[in-house]
């Protein structure tokens, strides 16, 4: 009885063992690198960057193929008539249904004048800070940026004015607590005669741009306003810098950098998957998809450093 035992036991250890090499086969253990260990390889690759036109295409065809940024990035009275159902991108089981009241603030289509030339993507990581590179980011053509929605009315729209002729791109149609503000913002800037003009981000196309970065890596239940950004941008421009992504502890000096540029409050890891993130944009930087600047650019009076 005690060697049946014995060696049942050692059979069904055996299995368990064939079971979980079988399980990391088919799904591999992926090691996200350390703080200090990105550093490091970022200071390998070192300031020297080529565009590939090549990897720009591709993205571009992959990004029209799942996603159809050019007709879809944001909701418009041609793929948003009355009547449509927008499921929240974020919360699956709320929706909002195309009223006579929704549709009339909707633009009429895509009003970009496509493809747009050179464009910035700007993060909010603590690595912009004393980093020289607004000069260089008011040079592209589009400058792509997020911030929290401010919740005063005359506050909002005296804020907005600093960016003056520009286009206001909210989601107000991914998590059902965002709608009121977002169309708040929307009517006091109409109130007040702005000449902003309010994009609202289409679930379906955030929906399936998280699918798309899913497939290729990315974890977290959703993904940053950042990589949501960086993807429109390779769908819709020609060149693409992003500026201020780092979610790491340390910076190229190895000194101490806050996660934001304005505190140093970490994400849920159970939300987004920052690091993942950066290792996708990484990889698109390396291949010449796109430019990322984790360091300083030219401080002020200098020029810019020229590319190889």
């Amino acid at each position: 009885m005690v060697s049946l035992r014995c060696h049942r036991s050692k059979y069904i250890w055996a299995t368990l063992g064939v079971l979980a090499l079988l399980w990391l086969y088919i799904f591999p253990v992926y090691r996200i690198p350390s703080d200090k260990e990105m550093v490091d390889e970022v200071l390998r690759q070192g300031q020297t960057w080529s565009r590939n036109q090549t990897g720009v295409d591709l993205y571009r065809k992959l990004l029209t193929e799942c996603c159809d940024p050019k007709r879809m990035f944001a909701v418009t009275k041609e793929n948003s008539p009355i009547g449509k159902v927008l499921w929240y991108d974020g919360e699956i089981y709320h929706y909002h249904t195309v009223t006579n009241e929704t549709y009339p603030i909707f633009v009429q289509d895509t009003p970009l004048l496509l493809p747009l030339k050179k464009c910035s993507v700007v993060g909010n990581g603590g690595v912009l800070k004393h980093s020289g590179c607004g000069k260089e980011i008011d040079q592209a053509d589009f400058i792509m940026s997020f911030q929290n929605l401010l919740w005063s009315r005359k506050s909002f729209v005296e804020s907005m004015k600093a960016y003056g002729s520009s286009y206001i791109y909210i989601p107000a149609f991914s998590m059902k607590p965002g709608t009121d503000p977002s169309l708040r913002a929307y009517h006091a800037l109409a109130d007040s005669a702005s000449n902003q003009t309010v994009l609202f981000a289409n679930p379906d196309f955030l929906k399936n741009v998280g699918r798309f970065w899913k497939n290729h890596g990315v974890h977290g239940k959703r993904l940053s306003t950042g990589l949501f950004l960086v993807s429109l941008a390779l769908g819709l421009c020609e060149e693409v810098t992003a500026y201020g992504f780092w979610p790491f502890s340390v910076g190229l000096d190895k000194r101490p950098v806050s996660h934001h540029y304005y505190d140093n409050i970490l994400p849920s890891s159970r939300f987004h998957a920052m690091p993942e993130e950066f290792l996708q944009l990484w990889h698109l930087h390396k291949s010449g998809t796109l430019r990322m600047r984790v360091g300083d650019c030219a401080k002020e009076g200098q020029e810019p450093k020229k590319e190889k």
